[in-house]
């Protein structure tokens, strides 16, 4: 148990890919961590694909000094949760920090909205963001998954194991 009492969060909302949230969390619970979910409120949020869950708390009251890494699973989630001072502050507090962020599918969307990309760096996703990673200044990089400095990408739910592998990593080297 490799991340054992480390504390993950991970950034949901109506519409979240339940894979994206589901398998990546039972995978850092394998390992040890603390896997915390974050919503807006504190009311169940349904996925994308009818699965119920319940935050464990509201990101507004997420402290990034308390937090070992962010997860931004994609589905509609993150173009709701892009629009929230909240959210954007939190991941620019990780990214500033070096703190490993877990961005697969649509999470690239808070990454852009956020600030955190930089110019020249490998990005992937869901195709249908591919045009925002390249204009908010990335390089677009068509593969499963991988690190590129304390952000952790993986493109759609087929690359989830990827993603997972990549992640634990990252994790685990700090």
């Amino acid at each position: 148990m490799r991340l054992q009492n480390k504390i993950i969060v991970t950034l949901i909302a109506e519409g979240v890919e339940d894979l994206e949230y589901y398998v990546p969390l039972m995978r850092l619970q394998e390992e040890g961590a603390k896997v915390l979910s974050a919503a807006l409120d504190l009311k169940p949020v349904r996925g994308k694909n009818g699965l119920v869950i319940t935050p464990d708390t509201k990101i507004e009251d997420l402290k990034s000094s308390d937090l070992f890494a962010v997860i931004l699973p994609g589905g509609w989630a993150p173009d709701k949760l892009r629009r929230y001072d909240a959210v954007k502050k939190l991941v620019r507090e990780m990214n500033d920090a070096q703190k490993i962020i877990g961005i697969i599918c649509h999470g690239g969307s808070i990454a852009i909205s956020a600030g955190i990309i930089k110019k020249g760096q490998r990005a992937t996703g869901s195709t249908g963001i591919k045009d925002d990673l390249v204009n908010a200044g990335a390089v677009w990089a068509d593969e499963p998954a991988f690190r590129e400095g304390n952000q952790v990408w993986g493109r759609v739910v087929a690359d989830i194991p990827d993603f997972n592998r990549e992640l634990v990593k990252a994790l685990v080297e700090g």
